[in-house]
């Protein structure tokens, strides 16, 4: 094997290879393993830029699918099925489309079905909402022998992507295909994790498995964590890592295009909120869908002025809240005027996104005496189990609501400190 090959990648069946080239120190030390490529230089390669860099040696003489969205993008923009597509070292011949579809026209809990696409003329396969033998029998209809999955996550529990790569690797594993997971930084850093952690019981689309709400792991890193942790059968997964990332940077440290991974995550400030704000998808005020700033605006009709006062009076680091009128273009309160707050985030360093979210759901509730929480009790899928609900019914504040899954947040961290690959 190659110096270039030795350095890719990898792990296969769910136990990190062993290769020429040491783990740093501080990779050790957080739990990396005989991981190689992180902070390789201050030039951020990702995975897919290394696989081309090998060659696609990973690929040879494999019938290749892959499962990726608008964000599978090189540094110049060009869509990496296009790239794939055009060079004679790779044989692709399918796309799998998730939520919001390969090309992400579909809103959220939409997809764009079964097509050819007419850039490349490649079938491209509608995986959303599927699942174990169903989706294993997509992958064997489309005749591939490896799937490759290059999506970019936003860092939250709740972001339907990493379940999609949940599900691609059990079906893989059905199917009998290799499984190679192409990585991608986390863009809200992976310093750490935090939030409640889903209680199996309350396992959804929206959270297969316990974790915690902000997981602060890579696309790869999570991999290897499923394949270990959760799937009963271990698939055979390659991961091919980045060079040059590290975990306390966020998005605009890495000199790479940022584009939407679905309509509703528009910059990377967005995602920066989002693991905390998008609890409010579990209520009947709106998460600033249909405005030019989703999950930063929040607000509801007849909701008085004081909640951004009491909200700024809890003194939350890193973060300001603006008493803000707006008008929803869809979803909650579609064209009409309706009042709450804007969060501004002044601090990302200090900004607990999760804490945060938890302690606008109580000054709201205090505020408003229309709150209510979703009738199907979406909140408890959101946060994994019915703690948060519960607690602020009885009056609890946001740091009690926090103190009460700090146990099983331990726990999973010292789960997840075993795959972490990076320093």
């Amino acid at each position: 094997m190659n110096l270039s090959r030795r350095i890719l990648l990898t792990a296969t069946t769910g136990a990190l290879a062993t290769t020429a080239a040491a783990a740093s120190p501080a990779a050790a030390d957080a739990g990396g393993g005989a991981t190689v490529g992180a902070g390789a230089g201050r030039k951020l390669r990702t995975g897919f830029e290394r696989l081309v860099a090998d060659g696609y040696g990973l690929l040879d003489g494999q019938r290749v699918g892959i499962v990726t969205n608008p964000t599978g993008v090189t540094r110049d923009v060009r869509h990496i099925v296009d790239v794939m597509h055009a060079d004679d070292r790779v044989d692709l011949v399918a796309v799998f489309g998730p939520e919001h579809g390969f090309r992400g026209t579909a809103q959220a809990g939409g997809s764009e079905g079964r097509y050819d696409d007419p850039a490349t003329g490649l079938p491209v396969y509608d995986t959303y909402l599927k699942s174990g033998q169903a989706l294993a029998d997509i992958f064997t209809a489309s005749r591939v022998d490896t799937v490759v999955f290059d999506i970019q996550d936003a860092g939250a529990r709740f972001y339907t992507y990493i379940w999609t790569l949940y599900d691609c690797m059990v079906a893989a594993r059905l199917a009998g295909k290799r499984f190679v997971v192409l990585d991608r930084p986390n863009p809200v850093t992976g310093r750490g994790a935090y939030g409640p952690v889903l209680h199996k019981e309350f396992a959804t689309f929206v959270g297969r498995e316990p974790i915690s709400q902000a997981h602060g792991m890579t696309v790869a890193e999570l991999a290897r964590l499923f394949n270990k942790e959760f799937l009963e059968q271990p698939v055979e997964l390659e991961t091919v890592l980045m060079s040059g990332w590290r975990r306390s940077e966020f998005y605009d440290a890495w000199g790479l295009p940022w584009v939407p991974p679905s309509p509703n995550m528009p910059t990377p400030e967005t995602a920066l909120v989002y693991s905390g704000t998008c609890l409010f998808e579990g209520t009947n005020l709106s998460e600033g869908r249909g405005t030019t700033r989703p999950f930063e605006l929040l607000g509801a009709e007849g909701i008085d002025r004081k909640w951004a006062a009491a909200a700024n009076e809890l003194d939350l680091p890193g973060v300001d809240f603006r008493e803000a009128y707006f008008a929803p273009t869809f979803s909650k309160f579609q064209g009409k005027t309706i009042g709450g707050v804007q969060l501004h985030v002044h601090d990302r360093e200090r900004f607990d996104p999760v804490r945060t979210g938890v302690a606008l759901l109580v000054t709201a509730k205090k505020a408003w005496s229309g709150f209510a929480w979703r009738p199907d009790n979406w909140i408890d899928k959101l946060t994994g189990s019915t703690q948060v609900r519960t607690m602020i019914d009885a009056g609890a504040g946001a740091d009690e609501v926090v103190a009460g899954w700090q146990d099983e947040l331990a726990a999973f961290r010292g789960v997840r400190r075993k795959y972490l690959a990076y320093r």
